[in-house]
C-alpha cells in the first residue's frame, strides 16, 4: 500500500520552482512522486516531470535526503499515530 509521507517543493538552479512533490511510502520503500492532476478518464498525468532517469535521481536524493533530515519515516509514523481516528 503506497501511503504520501510528506509533501515537498523544490528549486532548480534559483530560477525554477516544483510544489506538490509527495514522499511516498511504497511496497519497494520510498520514493519521489511527482504533482499529477487527474484526469477526467480516473486516471493521473504528471504536471512536470524529469526528462531523464539522471534528472529524477538527483531530485529524489535530494528530497529524499531533505526528508531524513527533517526525521524521516519515524518522524511520519509518530505524527500519524498522534492524529485522532
Amino acid at each position: 500500500m503506497n501511503k504520501v509521507c510528506a509533501i515537498a517543493s523544490i528549486v532548480i538552479d534559483d530560477v525554477f520552482v516544483i510544489h506538490d512533490l509527495r514522499v511516498v511510502n511504497g511496497d519497494k520503500g520510498l520514493f519521489v512522486a511527482m504533482p499529477s492532476r487527474k484526469l477526467p478518464s480516473g486516471e493521473f498525468r504528471d504536471i512536470c516531470h524529469p526528462i531523464n532517469s539522471d534528472a529524477r535521481q538527483l531530485i529524489q536524493e535530494a528530497v529524499l535526503s531533505e526528508f531524513e533530515a527533517e526525521g524521516g519515516i519515524g518522524a511520519f509514523e509518530l505524527a500519524a499515530a498522534e492524529m485522532p481516528s
